[in-house]
């Protein structure tokens, strides 16, 4: 959504790192930089007159020119200034003191409210709620064939007593919802209201007649985030027309310009209180003005990151995982498998990556990553019997083929995959045994522990000579003492990089004097 923004922003920002201080004409061409590229994001201008006077005034100020870093000053400065015209703080929703909390959703046809009334339920249902969905919308053609199908996947319970497609009363329905959900001990009741194509006096008066008969505690505006500077009219129109406590933004997932979300919330004075970012129910959050004004400077959102990997990780698990890494023999292709699922359940790897600090600057690479190839490895593990998962060193040539086969991969793949993996396991092996990872069992003392173990009971020659050796003097074929720093290497193995020329024989060696 913001990539057009993000990269404008960044250009102008790489290009004040090289100064030491900043002049007022460097400060008025950095303003004149940020001022056309939120024009061609499609902001409203008098958005974009209010935060270029505010960056203006802030740069000019004594905190730019005492700064240390004036560069990064200025990225702090319009950061500020981007979180104050999206928002601010975080808004929550109100409940009502008794239930049930009454949510109406008011907007254009085509703007997504009735799969959004899905997923507004479906996070509702993870935060614990009840919620209730009431098909208002009467008019459209399948209106609430869509929301029972839609209220179906989310796991929630539909009101519809009426059929749609022109008949019945929207007021009545709303009305009688309200009675139904306390009955069935619902406490959050999401109205879908009708929407129409374009302003008109019906539309206006149908929302308000909704609004009066059930006084809802939050009327959420949903918008449509594509449609640019269009959006800031219809706001407002709603605005006057209903009056609404929030702003919803759909399809942020879209490749438009971003100009709605950085317009809405200053010309309504409404804060953005939602966003949906994808097609599946699951692409939906509070909208947090901080974190979409760190992605907009490619500073990433390691707090969304966060969450979502608590959401999907369990704690137990994950502990139990952690020993297996360490062990490095005791993660197998089965436990592969299974933390790649949950990486999965996070959502695309381009959207995950994306919230990596500086990932703008590698955004070809990014869109090259294709989630397909993760379900293709998976299709080759699940291909493999339990045995083979457990221990892959048994996959010889015809098991490889008949892996390719069930899997509709080739031969190559099969190898590849299980060589990576018998790489990687050694790796995990040498940081767990000699590399001295903090909080990882072993390391650097279990390494010096079996140091002394092995010198125990080792006989000392009498020989003064021979006793130095003993004693941790190089012997000409034995080389430094590495086994703190090598881990589990094993016998005769050497580090990569470190390999005996072929043919060398260090017994043949003679040292001067001998």
């Amino acid at each position: 959504m913001f990539e057009t923004l993000s990269d404008r922003l960044t250009s102008v920002f790489s290009s004040l790192r090289s100064k030491g201080r900043l002049s007022d004409a460097d400060i008025d061409a950095t303003c004149r930089e940020i001022r056309i590229a939120l024009l061609e994001a499609d902001v409203a201008l008098p958005v974009v007159k209010t935060f270029v006077a505010q960056v203006k005034e802030r740069a000019r100020g004594a905190e730019v020119s005492q700064a240390l870093n004036p560069a990064q000053q200025v990225v702090k400065i319009v950061n500020d200034e981007l979180i104050e015209i999206l928002g601010g703080e975080t808004r929550r929703l109100r409940y009502a003191k008794t239930p049930p909390t009454v949510i109406m959703l008011a907007g254009l046809q085509g703007a997504g409210k009735t799969t959004l009334a899905g997923k507004l339920a479906r996070w509702l249902r993870e935060q614990n709620h009840t919620p209730l969905l009431v098909a208002a919308d009467l008019q459209r053609p399948n209106a609430v064939q869509q929301l029972s199908v839609v209220a179906e996947r989310a796991g929630v319970a539909v009101y519809a007593p009426e059929p749609g497609n022109g008949v019945g009363d929207p007021i009545a329905v709303a009305r009688q919802s309200i009675d139904h959900a306390r009955r069935q001990q619902h406490d959050v009741v999401i109205i879908d209201t009708a929407g129409r194509l374009g302003i008109d006096q019906e539309l206006m008066k149908q929302a308000a007649d909704i609004r009066d008969a059930v006084t809802p505690d939050e009327v959420l505006f949903v918008v449509d985030a594509m449609i640019g500077q269009d959006a800031v009219s219809t706001a407002q129109a709603f605005m006057d027309g209903v009056g609404f406590d929030g702003v919803v933004l759909t399809k942020l997932d879209g490749d438009a310009r971003g100009g709605a979300a950085l317009s809405v919330r200053h010309i309504t004075g409404k804060p953005i209180m939602f966003a949906s970012t994808g097609e599946k129910l699951e692409d939906f959050d509070a909208f947090h003005p901080d974190r979409m004004a760190s992605r907009i400077l490619d500073m990433g959102d390691i707090l969304t990151l966060i969450e979502q990997a608590q959401k999907t990780f369990d704690e137990e698990q994950a502990a139990k995982m952690a020993g297996k890494l360490t062990s490095g023999e005791g993660f197998t292709l089965e436990d592969f498998l299974e933390q790649m699922m949950m990486v999965r359940k996070m959502g695309p790897i381009k959207n995950l990556l994306g919230m990596m600090p500086g990932m703008g600057q590698m955004r070809d690479q990014i869109n090259q990553v294709d989630d397909r190839d993760l379900d293709r490895i998976a299709a080759i593990i699940r291909s493999m019997t339990p045995g083979e998962r457990q221990d892959p060193k048994i996959i010889k040539g015809s098991r490889r083929e008949r892996i390719a086969k069930g899997s509709g991969v080739t031969v190559t793949e099969v190898n590849n995959l299980v060589v990576r993996f018998f790489e990687a396991q050694k790796m995990m092996k040498r940081m767990a045994g000699g590399m001295g990872i903090p909080g990882m069992p072993g390391g650097r003392k279990a390494a010096k522990a079996a140091q002394k173990k092995s010198a125990k009971g080792r006989r000392v020659s009498g020989d003064p000579r021979k006793a130095a050796l003993g004693k941790g003097a190089k012997t000409p074929d034995a080389g430094p003492d590495m086994s703190g720093a090598l881990g589990n290497l094993g016998a005769g193995q050497l580090p990569p990089g470190l390999e005996l020329p072929p043919g060398f024989d260090p017994s043949k060696f003679k040292l001067p004097g001998q």
